[in-house]
């Protein structure tokens, strides 16, 4: 009885969640800045424009490290 109340009050929660807590409104164009206003006129990727490869690269490097890390422990612990 208890897990089935736990349940209506959890999924009504999410349910009411989802209806009340609208989405941001989407970013201006030009990060808000006008052209006239001595800004840039060009228009800018909404992230700004930041560089992702490189700390894709490192997520990727980390978590051959931590494999290996686990593999190493694995066959040292079989010993």
């Amino acid at each position: 009885m208890k897990s089935i109340v736990k349940t209506l009050i959890i999924s009504t929660f999410l349910l009411a969640s989802t209806t009340l807590l609208p989405a941001q409104s989407p970013p201006h164009p030009n990060n808000g800045v006008a052209p006239s206003s001595g800004g840039s006129g060009h228009n800018t990727p909404v992230g700004g424009g930041a560089p992702v490869g490189s700390g894709t690269m490192l997520l990727i490097g980390l978590a051959g490290l931590y494999g290996g890390k686990k593999v190493y422990s694995l066959k040292k612990f079989q010993r």
